[in-house]
């Protein structure tokens, strides 16, 4: 995956830059050099991401439309029940259709409210989902070759040991070689 090969080419830069003097843990990088390997990074991340981020953007959109909806339904409700209350025969009529309005226009809302927060949480699902098969495929491979580096590693210590232990052996059998 090319986003493991950059990082792979940001840690080698960190290795072999050169040391602040004076200074143990520091190091001196080309910044030119180390924002175009950050944006090349940027460039090969996973749709995935982006997704997340225009599906936070999109949720929040409907969300304002929804309550900006829900304020116009309310401002006209109340604009009806003003008008009703003025004509006195109409009064009780006007109040009543005032409150089927409202109850239907908070009804409404809610319904957009719940259908909008279903379908967010649906492509969140399918996000997860897909972050979860990210993780299993890219970084399950990546700690099964740290694993077996480092039992290679410690296989030729072993080895290593084993082979002084009978250098030693000898030597003391033997006397010198």
């Amino acid at each position: 995956m090319k986003v493991l090969d950059l990082l792979d080419e940001i840690e080698e830069i960190c290795e072999t830059s050169a040391g602040m003097p004076l200074i143990s843990n520091k190091i001196v990088i080309d910044k030119a050099e180390m924002l175009e390997i950050v944006g090349e990074v940027r460039q090969a991340l996973p749709d995935e991401i982006q997704q997340a981020q225009f599906i936070k953007n999109e949720r929040q959109r409907i969300l304002d439309e929804a309550k900006h909806e829900y304020e116009l339904l309310i401002k006209d409700a109340e604009k009806q029940v003003e008008i009703m209350v003025d004509q006195s025969e109409i009064t009780s009529q006007a109040k009543l259709r005032a409150r089927d309005i409202i109850g239907n226009a908070e009804r409404n809302v809610k319904q957009l409210k719940m259908g909008t927060f279903e379908y967010i949480d649906k492509i969140l699902f399918d996000f997860q989902e897909k972050m979860d098969l990210l993780n299993g495929q890219y970084f399950g491979e990546m700690f099964t070759n740290l694993q077996t580096t480092f039992e290679d590693i410690n296989g030729k210590l072993l080895e290593n040991r084993n082979e002084i232990k009978e250098l030693a052996y000898k030597t003391q059998v033997e006397g010198d070689l």
